[in-house]
Order: structure tokens, then C-alpha cells, then sequence
């Protein structure tokens, strides 16, 4: 089988990076002065450049600051990962294409994943959004010190989340989603679905003045109180009602069909990722959300979340 890694090139990723994180030329991480001079190359990386600041002293090189620090894998094993990421590889399918062990891709894919979350740019969503909640099975993977806490034996077979809707602390935790039509997608993990909760999600992620579809959940009925228009549709009248015509222009605007088959995809996305613990769930739906704002695939969509890692 041929080794993928051997058709990678070093000096190549470097180059891409040095790009990505310094497009008008290096500079250094500190004062940000161009006035750097290279001093050679890295000990152990023979293509990996090292330069000082002729203002501060300060020795650095293309890796220094980004998740990419640090680390014994090359550069080409890291770019390699991201890239699989971006497929929705599984870890033991990453491992198996890298022909490294499952732990360490393990250890690498969270943090590429948090890498992308808290440098992801804010989103704020404004005009005719749909609101939405759903709900995934999350527990304590790999925890075992919040298991003994509980004061429960840890579970032989995977979790069966109970009827109805949930909370974090019993295991089914709920996501609030909100969609700008033709726009951008948010998506976070909230320990309860209470209207206290998701004002506080709403109110920072939606411009006032918008307005908000959603279902008849009453979770939503205070959305006026929050500066928001508010329309919503009733599913309990059928798969007929879904969707309502106001305006009488043929077109049923009220609905949150859009929201329910990003679900879809949410849900297909998560499958290959069994058992994901609440504790790392959030870094997991943060990287979907980049990915699908961002409607990139490929190399396209590799380039865009190494811009991401190293950008400042």
C-alpha cells in the first residue's frame, strides 16, 4: 500500500504556511516589525526555517504560536491530518491512512479541532433566521473521574437516551441551532432547553429586528419580549402544516424545514465519530459549523482551515 505521507513534501507545507501566516512577508510574533533576518534552520526539521527580530531579538519560525508547535510528527503529518479532517475521517481512519497509532491521532485531531473553534470568526446573523433544538446522546467518554463522581457503574453498551427531551446532566444533550436563509449557521450545546438559556445564545448570535421561525415549542414565545419578530409553525398538525403560506403568494415562508435538514447533516456528519463525550462535543460541532459556513470541499476547504490555525 503506498504511504501517503511520502507524497507530501516538506519544505512544501512550509512554504504553504509561511504564506497563509505571513502573506505581505514574515514578521515577527511579537511586535509585528518585518525587520527579521533568518538564522539557519531548525535542529530536527531540516526545511523548517528559523529567523530573529532585529527590534526585539526574538527568535521564532514559521510554526511558533499555531497549534502546529511543539511536536515530533513533521509538518506534512499535521497538513495531512487537517486534511482528513476535512473528509470527516474518523480517528481510526486517519491512523490507518497515516499508518500511525490510534492514540496519537487521538491526540492530535482535538487539538486541531479546538485550533479551528477559538479562531473561527463570530458570526451574527440578521434578517429572516430559523431557530431550531435537537438533541445528541453525550456522555462521560473517557472520563472516569466524573463516572466515580456520579456514583454510577460505567455503562458496558453505548447509551440509550430516554424518550422525550433532555438535559446535559441525563446524558441527552440538546443543541440550539439558528440559520440565516441563503446565510450563515450557528450551533451551540446548551445544558437545558429553559428560556433563560437560550436568550442568552440568541440574543448574542441574532441582530434585534430579525425575524425568527420556529416551532411552537414555548421555549420561543418570549421572542418579542427580546426584540425580535416571531413567527411559528406546528408540526402536531402534520407533515401538511409543516410549512405556512401568510402573504397568500403561493410561497410557505413559515417554516424551519431549512434548520431540521441541517440536522440531517449535522447527524450524518457525527455518525462516523461514535460515543463523541460531552466534554469534547463542543470543539466537534464548532468544527461542522466552520466547515459548512465556509461551503468549501478539497484542497479549497484545506486551505481555508490552515488559514485558520495559523492565522494570528
Amino acid at each position: 500500500m503506498i504511504n501517503i505521507q511520502h507524497l507530501i513534501d516538506d519544505a512544501k507545507c512550509f512554504e504553504v504556511v509561511r504564506q497563509l501566516r505571513w502573506p505581505n512577508g514574515v514578521r515577527c510574533p511579537d511586535g509585528g516589525t518585518a525587520l527579521v533576518n533568518k538564522r539557519g534552520f531548525h535542529t530536527h526539521q531540516a526545511r523548517r526555517p528559523r529567523y530573529e527580530c532585529q527590534a526585539c531579538g526574538h527568535q521564532f519560525d514559521d510554526l511558533s504560536g499555531t497549534v502546529f508547535e511543539g511536536h515530533h510528527q513533521p509538518l506534512r503529518v499535521w497538513v495531512l491530518c487537517v486534511y482528513f479532517m476535512g473528509l470527516n475521517l474518523s480517528n481510526e481512519q486517519i491512523a490507518a491512512e497515516l499508518d500511525l497509532a490510534v492514540g496519537e491521532v487521538q491526540t492530535m485531531t482535538p487539538q486541531l479541532r479546538e485550533g479551528i473553534v477559538v479562531k473561527k470568526k463570530p458570526v451574527q446573523l440578521t434578517g429572516e433566521i430559523e431557530a431550531d433544538e435537537m438533541y445528541l446522546i453525550a456522555g462521560h467518554k473517557g472520563q472516569p473521574e466524573i463516572v466515580a463522581k456520579e456514583g454510577r457503574p460505567g455503562r458496558r453498551r453505548r447509551l440509550k437516551g430516554k424518550r422525550g427531551r433532555g438535559t446535559l446532566a441525563d446524558e441527552k444533550t440538546p443543541v440550539l441551532g439558528m440559520l440565516q436563509r441563503d446565510g450563515e449557521v450557528v450551533i451551540r450545546m446548551l445544558p437545558n432547553v429553559q428560556q433563560a438559556t437560550i436568550q442568552l445564545v440568541m440574543t448574542s448570535v441574532i441582530a434585534p429586528g430579525s425575524l425568527v421561525y420556529t416551532d411552537e415549542y414555548n421555549i420561543y414565545d418570549r421572542l418579542p419580549e427580546w426584540g425580535y419578530e416571531h413567527k411559528s409553525v406546528n408540526h402536531a398538525m402534520g407533515d401538511t402544516k409543516r410549512a405556512r403560506d401568510e402573504d397568500g403568494d403561493g410561497f410557505h415562508e413559515v417554516h424551519v424545514n431549512t434548520m431540521e435538514g441541517f440536522w440531517s447533516l449535522l447527524r450524518s456528519w457525527l455518525r462516523p465519530h461514535r460515543g463523541i463525550s460531552q466534554e469534547k462535543l463542543p470543539w466537534y460541532l464548532g468544527f461542522f459549523e466552520f466547515v459548512h459556513n465556509i461551503r468549501r470541499r478539497g484542497r479549497a476547504l484545506l486551505h481555508a482551515l490552515l488559514a485558520a490555525l495559523v492565522a494570528p
